[in-house]
């Protein structure tokens, strides 16, 4: 595997790739709420970096168990008042009661927010969720209910299936339940198996779900946090993709290349296959986003 190439540009990067995306379905960009004063000023730079590509939406999201919320909130209204960008909140069943949800979606609304990703969210193990729901439906009719048409709502769906799913029945009925309460829309967990999305796909469609599935896409970077995250979420990671990045060990060079080609063919083949744009997980660094839609413009 050769090392990766620096860029060339023949005018500046970000008038290169907003010029060569102006054909492309939309890109959205998913960052995570800071909690400390680093963490402040990498998102900073990031959503500043990212802001240029003219993305679809920013979403921020929820803090996992039930922590820190108020970070979500905190950096959800800075973006909305700062980016430029519209700004997707993430909210989950992890809310402590429907007062506090009642809020944030006013607050939401009164500062021009107008979509929403509505989650179950990460639960402790044995844990129930502290607050008023336990599945990500009973959010998405609450919010409807309290909130009308004002939001757009996406939704997750898991075309690997999610750890808890019994079936792949049960994963496309628990999706059609979140869909009839409400949902616009939903941004699937990662994976690195387009014909996983693809009969998900078709899934949806043969049981009358029609709403836009746009895929969720993870820049692999780094070996060790891939395999951790991924051990979580139960998304799959190939044999032939763990093997190779094993073999690189703290090759950091290295895995980023390979991860980037990997990823790169992905992408092209799901924008081929109609996907209705990408979401990309860009864990608060902008570079891994950046190179990944220069090479997809240059495709």
């Amino acid at each position: 595997m050769g090392r990766l190439a620096a860029p060339s540009f023949t005018t500046s990067p970000t008038h290169h790739l907003i010029t060569m995306l102006k054909p492309w379905t939309p890109i959205s960009f998913e960052f995570f709420p800071p909690r400390s004063d680093a963490q402040e000023e990498t998102l900073d730079e990031t959503w500043r970096a990212l802001a240029p590509l003219k993305p679809e939406y920013f979403s921020v999201t929820f803090g996992a168990g039930g922590s820190a919320t108020g970070d979500t909130h905190r950096a959800v209204m800075g973006l909305q008042r700062d980016s430029g960008v519209p700004i997707a909140p993430h909210l989950s069943c992890m809310v402590d009661s429907r007062e506090t949800l009642c809020g944030y979606l006013d607050d939401y609304a009164r500062a021009g927010v107008d979509r929403l990703v509505l989650l179950r969210g990460d639960r402790r193990e044995g844990e129930s969720p502290p607050g008023p729901f336990r599945h990500a439906n009973e959010l998405v009719s609450f919010v409807r209910e309290h909130a009308a048409d004002r939001f757009g709502i996406e939704v997750a769906c898991y075309p690997e299936i999610h750890p808890e799913s019994e079936t792949a029945e049960s994963e496309l009925r628990y999706f059609r339940q979140k869909v009839d309460a409400g949902a616009t829309g939903a941004i699937t967990q990662y994976f690195y198996n387009a014909d996983a999305y693809f009969r998900f796909i078709d899934d949806c469609e043969r049981a009358g779900i029609h709403i836009p599935i746009r895929p969720g896409v993870l820049p692999i970077t780094n070996y060790a946090q891939l395999k951790r995250f991924s051990g979580l979420c139960g998304a799959e990671l190939p044999q032939w993709i763990e093997r190779r990045l094993a073999g690189w060990g703290d090759d950091l060079e290295s895995i980023r290349a390979f991860g980037l080609d990997v990823v790169t063919r992905l992408c092209e083949r799901l924008l081929r296959g109609g996907a209705p744009g990408l979401h990309l997980y860009t864990l608060n660094q902008s570079w891994a986003s950046r190179e990944l839609l220069q090479r997809l413009a240059g495709a």
